[in-house]
């Protein structure tokens, strides 16, 4: 591979405080993350001591109060410390994007004694945490989970099934919603589960296409007691603590694609710069040079989209629409980008010897975790057009 260093990317941040902490972020993700990557992922391994070390570093709160161990930043600095980690390695981004979500409904809605009690362990104590909201027969519709929080003396009983769990089986806590009373979302609750639950378990892995370092499974609960106490929010706004957490979430997830589809960028353009034919170097070609120039712009798009939802959400501003939009655009320009990477490379892009194909085989996920990009267009349609009439 070519020695031509990657610049890094030119970024706006409000404060001197924000630039140091990218600078330390790059640093982290050039020494400790990206040069086991490749070797990590094709093994399957998921890196819990990089998860220690951003624990450590203050990295797994950012965005949230500094009284309970949070690093207080703006979104719109966590976000582009996601994108510099999933650039690096996609399973660390997408697993401290999973993190923040899984410890918003305590940071957000849990009482003071909760946050007190938790939220220190969970923001810069070490602890890794898992979002629990789709089924297996709920993904998209996931108003309509079967799992069950039934009443007991002064705590509740969890049974059911969990899909599609990030961190399924190593997490050290769960936020889970599950349904309290009557069928739809006015019924469901969100509860925060122990790692260590008696009755909780984990089914095998998926084995997945992509992102092959970071766990995901089924999450059985079967007859998990959990005290009233970790309850988080009244009976029946489980539903839009979900929402809400999502809202977030898709911003975090935005952030990721853009880092991978970087990732992809600086290597086709890296081995463009090396690669001669017809005694030239490939990027040379106009052909070539066009498709680099195509892939730089729709990078910077998304990442000023994402940007823009951010602002929007640490200025008190409605996002829900712009963080749907943000995930949509940016999660398919990670499929094109990578796609095109790909093709820069020729016939080593087919290969595992370059990351290229890892890339894309990672960037097609995105286009489906956290809500599906058809159902991204539902959200953007319902703000524009209102509800549909059925």
């Amino acid at each position: 591979m070519s020695d031509r260093e990657t610049q890094p990317v030119e970024r706006q941040l409000p404060t001197d405080e924000a630039r140091d902490l990218l600078a330390l972020v790059r640093d982290i993700a050039q020494r400790e993350i990206a040069p086991t990557a490749a070797e990590e992922e094709d093994a399957g391994r998921f890196p819990r001591e990089v998860f220690t070390l951003l624990s450590e570093a203050g990295l797994l709160g950012l965005p949230y109060d500094p009284e309970h161990g949070g690093g207080e930043q703006p979104y719109e600095v966590y976000l582009q410390v996601l994108e510099e980690l999933a650039a690096a390695r996609l399973t660390v981004g997408l697993g401290v994007s999973v993190h923040t979500l899984a410890s918003y409904a305590l940071a957000t809605h849990g009482t003071k004694q909760q946050q007190v009690e938790h939220l220190p362990a969970m923001l810069g104590g070490g602890l890794l945490g898992a979002y629990c909201l789709s089924e297996p027969s709920s993904g998209s519709d996931a108003a309509s989970l079967r799992t069950r929080a039934v009443r007991d003396g002064d705590g509740w009983v969890l049974s059911g099934t969990k899909a599609w769990i990030t961190h399924g089986g190593i997490a050290d806590f769960y936020t889970v919603m599950a349904r309290t009373g009557a069928d739809g979302p006015r019924g469901i609750t969100a509860f925060l589960v122990p790692g260590d639950a008696e009755g909780l378990s984990a089914a095998l892995p998926e084995k997945k296409m992509g992102l092959k370092g970071s766990p995901t499974a089924q999450i059985h609960l079967d007859g998990v007691r959990v005290p009233d106490e970790r309850r988080i929010g009244e009976e029946g706004q489980g539903f839009g603590i979900a929402l809400s957490a999502l809202d977030s979430g898709r911003l975090g997830i935005a952030a990721c694609a853009i880092g991978v589809a970087q990732a992809a960028l600086d290597q086709a353009v890296a081995y463009a710069t090396e690669r001669r034919q017809f005694g030239h170097p490939i990027a040379d070609f106009q052909g070539l040079r066009f498709l680099l120039a195509d892939m730089a712009t729709q990078i910077e798009a998304g990442r000023a989209l994402y940007l823009a939802a951010a602002r929007l959400k640490d200025a008190g501003r409605p996002f829900a629409k712009q963080a749907a939009m943000a995930k949509l655009h940016c999660t398919d320009t990670a499929m094109r980008v990578t796609v095109d990477a790909v093709q820069v490379l020729g016939g080593y892009g087919y290969t595992a010897d370059f990351p290229a194909e890892r890339y894309m085989r990672e960037a097609k996920v995105l286009q489906i975790v956290e809500g599906t990009n058809q159902i991204q267009r539902m959200v953007i349609a319902r703000h524009l057009a209102g509800p549909e009439s059925r």
